[in-house]
This record gives structure tokens, C-alpha cells and sequence, in this order.
């Protein structure tokens, strides 16, 4: 069981508290994308299994009614093992859940994993006629190229700011400059994107950028934001625009709510008190 610290960012263990929580979710009108925590598994085995989970989870999503699509990691499924191995497992569960009319993202990890994940996206967008989405980093320079590839496929496209800890030599280091570099982006893709946008932020003012942008081109977009952090301007946004929760699970948790509780200080603060009975 999941403790009531780390509760606030982490659904549950199991797929049926995850599904329960979008339940709630979609009472107040947002979405959710819901996610198996796991990642960078070097055998194949638990990728195997992982993969399988999804498939799964794609039929629960499908039999409860919720209004949630998924996201997956390429370490998660086999990239640590083979790039054949990935895209085979991630073929799987894109088409299991275009059988049921589930919506699968594919999350980005770090500069090396780049190349191959839109080589996959690319395809089962193609494919699989937009029932596919991929994320993509303001703060690597190569993403201006990368927004140019994507902007004719069907699908959508995550736009965020970016977690990982990049060498210069290919990512911005400055915050003041990654925040250019997202609005440059977010602009580009309102103007040349037909849909399919979606702005990966916690951030106010790229929000607002971001409605200012559709106001003046109309092209349609989705607010995407994770479990625990400003959920109630999540609702909130959810009364003009549409809003996806990102909704992790599973028993790997740990290591997950400790990312979330140590990267903002308000966050950090949550903990402090739930440890101390505050």
C-alpha cells in the first residue's frame, strides 16, 4: 500500500485505484494519461511483462468507460535491451490499444534515446493514422529540426520543457533561454501543426502564451499536467481547455515520489508536514 505521503503524486499500485482515481478526475472534466511507473530494465524479460501490463491496462481503460488514454517509456519496454526488442513490444501495445480506442503516448527520455524514438513514432503515427503521440525537449537545440519532421504526421506531440541533465554542447543550460526556446516552439506549432498540440507545462505564463497562441491561429491543443502539482488550476482550466492529468502507478513508486517531492520546493514543504503530522 501506497502511503498517504506519497499518495498526493501517485495513484496506487494497482490498475484499479489508478482507474479509480481518473474516475474522480473526470468528474471535474479532466482527462487523465495514465502511466505504469518502471524504467530502464536491461533484461527482457520484466520489459516483457511491462508491456503486457499495458495491454492490459489498455482493456481495463476500455471496459470502465474513463476518459484516459496511456504513456510509455522506451527503457520501460525493451530500449535498454534492443532497439528491436522496443519497437516490437511498443508495436503491441499501440495496436492493441487502436483495437479498443485508446490513445498511446510515448514518452522521451534522455538525448541518446532521441533518434529512435521518433523513428517509432513516425511509423505507428503513419500507421496507425494518429492514435499516437510523442514528446518532445525545448531545452535540446535539435528540436526546432525534430518540430519541422513531425509537424506533417498525424498524431500529437508533447511539448516540454525538459528533465534531463543534457551536456551544453546539446541542450540549453540557462532557464531564461529553454523558456525562449518553448515559446519559439509552442508558436512554430500553432502555426504549422493542424492539432495534435499538446503543452506539457506547469508554468503560467506558457500556458497563457500557449491560449493567446490559439485565440490567434485557432488551432486546437490540450493542457497536460502531473498528478499533484497545481491540480486545482488543472480543474480550473479544464472549464475552457482541454486538460490531461499525467496519472502514475504501480509498486515501482518510490523512487518516483521521491523525484516529485525533492524537484519544488513546495513539494519538498508536503512531505515535510505529512512526516510530521502537520
Amino acid at each position: 500500500m501506497i502511503p498517504p505521503i506519497a499518495s498526493k503524486f501517485v495513484a496506487g499500485e494497482t490498475p484499479a485505484e489508478a482507474i479509480e482515481h481518473v474516475e474522480s478526475l473526470n468528474e471535474g472534466d479532466v482527462k487523465a494519461i495514465l502511466n505504469l511507473l518502471g524504467e530502464h530494465y536491461e533484461e527482457r524479460p520484466p520489459a516483457d511483462e511491462d508491456a503486457a501490463a499495458y495491454v492490459d491496462l489498455v482493456e481495463d481503460i476500455a471496459q470502465s468507460d474513463v476518459d484516459a488514454c496511456i504513456s510509455v517509456k522506451p527503457s520501460q519496454i525493451g530500449l535498454d535491451v534492443g532497439a528491436d526488442v522496443f519497437e516490437e513490444n511498443l508495436e503491441r501495445i499501440v495496436s492493441h490499444a487502436d483495437d479498443h480506442g485508446v490513445f498511446c503516448w510515448i514518452d522521451m527520455e534522455d538525448h541518446e534515446t532521441t533518434d529512435v524514438t521518433l523513428d517509432a513514432y513516425e511509423s505507428l503515427a503513419t500507421e496507425y493514422d494518429g492514435g499516437v503521440g510523442v514528446c518532445v525537449q525545448a531545452n535540446l537545440k535539435r528540436t526546432k529540426a525534430d518540430l519541422e519532421r513531425l509537424a506533417p504526421l498525424p498524431g500529437k506531440v508533447r511539448l516540454v520543457k525538459g528533465a534531463y541533465d543534457e551536456p551544453s554542447s546539446l541542450a540549453y543550460k540557462k532557464k531564461e533561454r529553454v523558456n525562449e526556446a518553448y515559446r519559439e516552439y509552442l508558436e512554430y506549432m500553432f502555426e504549422h501543426f493542424e492539432g495534435g498540440i499538446a503543452v506539457g507545462s506547469h508554468d503560467p505564463q506558457m500556458i497563457e502564451y500557449a491560449t493567446d497562441l490559439h485565440d490567434e491561429y485557432g488551432t486546437e491543443f490540450e493542457i497536460q499536467m502531473l498528478m499533484g502539482v497545481r491540480e486545482d488550476a488543472q480543474f480550473e482550466l479544464a472549464d475552457d481547455y482541454e486538460v490531461y492529468q499525467y496519472v502514475p502507478y504501480g509498486g515501482k513508486w518510490f523512487s518516483y515520489f521521491y523525484r516529485r517531492a525533492m524537484e519544488r520546493k513546495e513539494n519538498l514543504l508536503f512531505a515535510l508536514r505529512a512526516i510530521v503530522g502537520r
